[in-house]
């Protein structure tokens, strides 16, 4: 029977995939998982229509790539096509796994990074496709001796970066996050074995940073979805100290709650972790927000109701560190305003900061080949204008009731 299903993706039409393991892959349970994770979090807060799911991402994704590679074989570039099925298995894998929230609760219900969950479910799907994805795998890790597969995968411009940057600017309406995908991806070429792109596409690769530089402060950092997301984290904090001290009361065993409960107790564990996390979605922790509103302790309940009626926090960002003496006089307000107990009220009043960097040439620098034939490092060649330092922003958070 031909699996090649025929996908009518809203960004780029009528898609299709090269190889049947990949519709074996997306039909897994593992992956269909990824309907109910949000690609952005809580940012509907902010951006209505930004409810799109990493599914739909990781298929996006997976697209650039089968033209990242048709593009590149147009080039004479010798890829066999057992290194295109795993350079798509390794695409199609990158984000498996996220936790609910993507981002929004990164290493909070399991200590571990999702790049890692992903890897350890690449690894046990490779036991059940019996060694098939074996150079997805070390593609991924970038143990495979041609870089360049590794680069199109995971890089400072990489089909993951192109497609969530196109895909999150369609879904938040922010026409500034709009790049030119297909202008890049044809100026891509390979030289000694490394991916590098063509001179004529510098100002597109420009174009590209400045639109991450803007979708980060205008979307993924944007003051109301990092209060929506810092109140979802200290929620999920609050839930776990509470069933860690045994003061959650009597309540359903839910998904999530039995999950956190055995990874406490050691009874799940990195060993056996993989089958119940990918259990949890997104549905699970609104379920468990919606039940907690009315919870006898009063900072869960009250973080609850916060997130469910977007009764957010008021924010201060600032490019310096909040003031000590500052965030002492908003807990003295918060005592007399709440009416909570001195101790509780530190659960209610956050400080953080946020970074993030355009370009960082020192972990990996775009390699850009000139007409001449040489590669030089994108770093010598940009505008000034580029902002290619890291910036990171300071913040406070407390509820808007104290003036």
């Amino acid at each position: 029977m031909n699996k090649r299903k025929i996908i009518n993706d809203p960004i780029y039409g009528l898609i299709s995939f090269p190889f049947e393991i990949l519709y074996d892959i997306i039909d897994h349970k593992y992956f269909q998982r990824l309907r109910r994770i949000s690609q952005m979090g809580l940012s509907s807060y902010v951006y209505p229509g930004a409810n799109h799911s990493r599914f739909s991402h990781a298929l996006g994704a997976l697209h650039l790539m089968t033209t990242a590679i048709a593009t590149l074989r147009k080039k004479s570039i010798q890829i066999s096509d057992a290194e295109y099925q795993a350079v798509c298995l390794a695409i199609l894998l990158h984000d498996i796994g996220h936790c609910p929230f993507s981002h929004g609760l990164e290493q909070v219900i399991y200590d571990k990074h999702h790049e890692h969950i992903s890897l350890d479910l690449m690894e046990a799907l490779n036991l059940e496709f019996d060694g098939e994805l074996s150079l997805a795998i070390q593609i991924f890790k970038g143990d495979y001796n041609r870089p360049f597969l590794t680069q199109l995968v995971s890089s400072q411009l990489d089909m993951d970066r192109m497609d969530y940057l196109t895909r999150d600017s369609y879904y938040s309406g922010v026409a500034e996050g709009v790049i030119g995908y297909n202008r890049l991806i044809s100026m891509m070429n390979v030289v000694d074995e490394q991916l590098v792109i063509e001179e004529k596409a510098i100002f597109s690769i420009e174009k590209f940073l400045v639109a991450r530089h803007f979708m980060y402060w205008q979307v993924y950092l944007h003051k109301t979805s990092i209060v929506a997301e810092r109140l979802l984290k200290e929620y999920m904090h609050r839930l776990i100290e509470l069933i860690k001290g045994e003061n959650l009361g009597d309540v359903p065993d839910s998904a999530l709650v039995s999950f956190i409960r055995k990874r406490l107790n050691g009874t799940i564990n990195d060993n056996n972790y993989l089958e119940t996390f990918t259990e949890l979605d997104d549905i699970d922790v609104l379920a468990s927000i919606k039940a907690f509103k009315n919870h006898p302790d009063q900072i869960l309940s009250y973080l609850a109701t916060s997130i469910l009626k977007r009764q957010l926090f008021k924010l201060i960002l600032q490019n310096s560190p909040i003031s000590g003496d500052f965030i002492n006089e908003i807990r003295q307000k918060a005592v007399k305003q709440l009416h909570f107990p001195s101790e509780m009220v530190s659960g209610l009043i956050f400080k953080g900061e946020e970074s993030t960097q355009a370009y960082n040439n020192y972990k990996e620098d775009i390699k850009v080949l000139m007409k001449d034939s040489q590669v030089k490092p994108l770093a010598e060649l940009l505008n000034s204008w580029i902002n290619v330092k890291k910036v990171t922003k300071y913040y406070l958070c407390y509820p808007k009731i104290i003036e």
